[in-house]
């Protein structure tokens, strides 16, 4: 049986099974993404990011390292996949046309594009600043197809995709709800002797046993002096006493991801040092909580949020994004990338964004400090959506 039998096989037994959504809400945000079109004269949009596809069509894999693509137009919608991939397009999407390829054969994935998309259209609207664009696909398109211009689409997905719906965001809160179970796992196994792998096991069992899906990032431990390098992971590090171990953690519900950090000292009272930033991360948070309400621009939340930092700036190290919008991700991140709270973001909150706060203070070479929190902007202001106990114990 090859894949094209496979395809028929599953569709007459599990069409859609696993589609996140009703055909409803797909309905709705492609009537919004064609409009967008319209108004920015694309006669089509040539996707290739797995999370913009997933928004579309539900499609989901955990295999995101493999060409796939949706063509969107006005009248029509095709979906290309691997032969490998077949199963999850036939189970988790309803896209009525899906055309494969041999996953050995790349050079098989340009014909079926070009005709799709030399149907009258004249200008393709790409993400020419996503890495799942192939250098290969788009300049053996180019081409084939030289009366057509590639242009940069501007996000005209991210856009959309920032505000949430009541689905979407029901779907948040419940990997919310189950980071909290795993952080708290994580949190129970923090003492002296301990590994920074022993902690992150227990927290990744926990996440797992109440629900999550495969993660688009692994649950984060680490310890002591380590915990000042950002981006540093578990590696078999023994925890000391007095060690703080900053832990942060995403669980998946339908690729949705809601994160949150938290700092516990190991068998110890945490010093003043540790108290005095730990408390100036409640703080930082605090004032974005204030700050994030429609009509306000991420920019003066930046500027807000620095203030708060300021008795701390001298001696820690921040990255300067204070939130970053999260919604449904693959690996290697669950960061969505279609807004940042930062100096020079001109967009301005509105009801239905959702923000992860990634609020950690290092001073380097000694330890870090993190706490966090994800955040709904409601017409009356933000709420977060996590619970964290804001405690360093």
């Amino acid at each position: 049986m090859d894949f094209n039998a496979y395809q028929k096989a599953l569709s007459s037994q599990l069409r859609g099974l696993e589609c996140p959504f009703p055909e409803q809400e797909f309905a709705e945000r492609l009537a919004r993404v064609r409009d967008r079109m319209a108004q920015e004269d694309f006669g089509a949009l040539l996707l290739t990011d797995p999370s913009d596809i997933f928004y579309l069509t539900g499609y989901s894999t955990f295999e995101v390292s493999v060409h796939v693509a949706l063509v969107v137009t006005q009248e029509d919608m095709l979906l290309q996949v691997p032969s490998i991939e077949m199963g999850p397009a036939m189970v988790t999407t309803r896209v009525a046309r899906v055309s494969g390829y041999r996953w050995e054969g790349i050079g098989e994935v340009l014909e079926p594009l070009v005709q799709v998309l030399n149907d009258g259209v004249e200008t393709v609207g790409i993400d020419a600043w996503h890495g799942s664009l192939r250098q290969g696909v788009l300049e053996g398109l180019k081409a084939r197809m030289t009366g057509v211009r590639f242009l940069n689409n501007g996000g005209l997905l991210k856009l959309i995709r920032i505000v949430k719906s009541d689905a979407e965001i029901r779907f948040l809160r419940e990997s919310a709800r189950i980071t909290a179970e795993g952080l708290k796992a994580a949190v129970a196994a923090v003492r002296p002797g301990m590994t920074d792998n022993d902690i992150a096991a227990e927290g990744s069992r926990a996440l797992l046993e109440a629900g999550s899906e495969f993660m688009s990032m692994q649950p984060i431990v680490v310890t002591g002096r380590r915990s000042s390098v950002i981006h540093c992971n578990h590696k078999r590090t023994v925890v000391r006493e007095g060690d703080p171990v900053f832990l942060e953690f995403g669980s998946a519900w339908h690729r949705y991801t809601a994160p949150m950090m938290q700092t516990a000292v190991a068998g110890a009272r945490p010093s003043s040092e540790m108290q005095k930033v730990h408390d100036g991360c409640r703080r930082i948070v605090d004032t974005l909580l204030a700050s994030a309400r429609p009509g306000v621009t991420f920019d003066q939340a930046a500027q807000d949020a620095e203030k708060a930092l300021q008795p701390l700036a001298g001696e820690v190290f921040f990255s300067g994004v204070f939130g970053y919008t999260v919604g449904a991700q693959f690996p290697p991140s669950w960061v969505e990338g279609s807004g940042f709270i930062a100096r020079g973001g001109n967009m301005e909150f509105r009801p239905g964004m959702v923000f992860h706060l990634p609020i950690c203070l290092r001073i380097p070479g000694q330890w870090g400090i993190g706490c966090s929190e994800t955040i709904l902007v409601t017409k009356n202001g933000a709420e977060p959506i996590t619970d964290n106990p804001w405690t360093l114990g």
